[in-house]
């Protein structure tokens, strides 16, 4: 996540394609909260070769949210990471529309999709560069996933970029 941050504040100037905004869902923040599973993304630069990655939300008292992202970087074995920007939902969005915090950049972040059981998520970016397919499981069927990722391309991602992360528990 924190390559989301600081590739947003790199490109936010070099992106001549003008995109039609995403419409988001409404969302409820208490069911959005605790653990996701990565299954897929786009990386960021700063964040490759991640295993076992998982998304962790937790609402706080004053409204912002505490976000912790883990992964083992390189392998199921590898040096463990944790990432803690935190979050703040936009005024008006219905939730949907986040910043994350990441000392002085705040990224934006989109619940560009989320499942009526809050089993399945994609987390997106209006400029299309990065984008996060995440379950509350380690895994998905193929049929779902395959799914997310035609949506993904209707919203105009590249999906050839997209990688499965792997998840061991």
């Amino acid at each position: 996540m924190l390559g989301v941050a600081l590739t947003a504040a790199l490109w936010a100037g070099c992106r001549s394609v003008t995109l039609a905004p995403f419409t988001l869902p409404p969302v409820d923040l208490d069911r959005f909260m605790g653990d996701w599973y990565v299954i897929a993304n786009i990386p960021t630069p700063f964040v490759k070769n991640a295993y076992n990655a998982v998304q962790n939300y937790q609402l706080n008292a004053d409204g912002t949210i505490a976000t912790t992202f883990t992964y083992n970087e390189g392998g199921f074995d590898g040096r463990k990471r944790t990432l803690t920007p935190r979050g703040y939902v936009r005024e008006g969005t219905s939730n949907a529309e986040w910043g994350l915090q990441f000392g002085p950049i705040l990224a934006e972040y989109l619940i560009a999709y989320v499942d009526p059981d809050y089993t399945e998520t994609v987390i997106a970016r209006s400029s299309r560069d990065f984008v996060w397919i995440m379950a509350r499981t380690p895994a998905i069927s193929d049929a779902a996933y395959d799914r997310l990722v035609g949506q993904i391309g209707k919203w105009g991602y590249d999906t050839e970029k997209l990688q499965r992360i792997p998840q061991h528990w």
